[in-house]
């Protein structure tokens, strides 16, 4: 804790005590929307999490059409699947940014 107003530095945060698994999730993707970018980020999902449907995807087009906000309605059970998702949904080169 810190002196002055006894909440913890972000030095004593513990990461993985920020979530408690499992839990609901909104995995947020903005691509570029090309080659159906939005059935990319559902196959993913699906690779990493059960139970993630078609249904469990919403999609948002951007102003111009060039990109496609993703968001995703999921079932987190670890930290770990959460990082291998964002891992992969980010090495593929139409992801701008995964939140």
């Amino acid at each position: 804790m810190s002196d002055k107003d006894n909440t913890p530095s972000s030095e004593q945060i513990d990461e993985d005590k920020l979530m408690t698994f499992p839990c609901e999730f909104s995995l947020k993707v903005m691509g570029e929307d090309i080659n159906n970018y939005s059935s990319y980020v559902l196959s993913i999902c699906q690779k990493h999490v059960e139970g993630v449907t078609e249904s469990s995807v919403h999609t948002r087009p951007s102003r111009n059409g060039k990109y496609i906000a993703v968001t995703v309605k999921l079932i987190a059970t670890s930290r770990k699947q959460l990082d291998d998702l964002y891992i992969e949904l980010n090495a593929y080169e139409h992801t701008k940014m995964a939140l």
